[in-house]
């Protein structure tokens, strides 16, 4: 009897100390009411994918409402390295190198090349995403470091929604977080002061050698008179030990400034 009250006693210890250093889900699997935030923002930290080598074939559409074009894309990332891309319909037509400080690309039906510096892409978004940013985009995992953030809860019944406290900034986040994996479904980002938004969402999310990365990514955009949208559907992912980002820009192209 006294091992049976020992043995329970030591269960409620232990489920009481795992009540406290872990965020509760609701049998409906949706958010709790009163969480702790700096609880959150930890279990928010340990299910982000920290990978070395990405590698996945991609059917990318895109939609500026007046046209659209689908692409297959071969894309490869290596972790704080590089993310390349080799774009193709039915035959290769386009190549793209990015760096933490530069952008490179060159497409073959006009013959011509850019070479420039990272805020090439922050031009085309209205944005101001780093190398670390972007990489971040394409796993799934949101762009802020939530384990050095201090961060406010916006009440929303389905979902985890917070928002960095720091004032003034341009390009200010919102993400919005599943309840029960604590995985990103979207994030969003408004330029203070214009209509200009961009928004992230993981509408699927899929399951390769152990690791939840995305298998859907819609990323649309507007400046308060034009929607962009790209749709990305992740196929035969894999987390190759070697990994290679082959670029090479062909004699006799042109050079484009951008």
């Amino acid at each position: 009897m006294k091992n049976t009250q020992k043995y329970a006693a030591l269960f409620l210890l232990l489920a009481l100390m795992l009540s406290c250093k872990s965020v509760r889900v609701l049998p409906n699997k949706a958010p709790v009411k009163r969480v702790d935030l700096a609880v959150l923002g930890s279990e928010i930290v340990k299910a982000e994918e920290n990978i070395k080598n990405f590698r996945a074939r991609i059917k990318a559409e895109y939609n500026d409402q007046k046209r659209k074009q689908q692409v297959s894309v071969n894309f490869r990332l290596q972790k704080d390295k590089s993310f390349w891309m080799s774009a193709n319909i039915l035959i290769p037509i386009a190549k793209v190198l990015v760096t933490p400080e530069k952008v490179r690309f060159y497409e073959k039906f006009q013959k011509t090349y850019y070479d420039g510096d990272i805020d090439f892409i922050n031009q085309q978004l209205g944005s101001s995403f780093s190398f670390d940013d972007l990489q971040n985009i394409f796993l799934g995992n949101p762009i802020t470091d939530f384990s050095k953030t201090k961060f406010d809860r916006i009440s929303h019944p389905q979902f985890y929604v917070l928002t960095p406290k720091e004032k003034g900034q341009q390009f200010r986040p919102t993400y919005f977080f599943d309840p029960n994996t604590f995985r990103l479904k979207e994030q969003r980002f408004l330029v203070s002061a214009t209509g200009q938004s961009l928004s992230i969402k993981y509408t699927q999310n899929q399951q390769v050698d152990g690791k939840t990365v995305p298998k859907k990514i819609d990323i649309s955009t507007f400046d308060g008179t034009n929607f962009l949208q790209i749709s990305l559907d992740f196929l035969r992912v894999d987390f190759p030990k070697n990994l290679t980002t082959p670029f090479v820009i062909p004699d006799n192209y042109k050079k484009i400034e951008l």
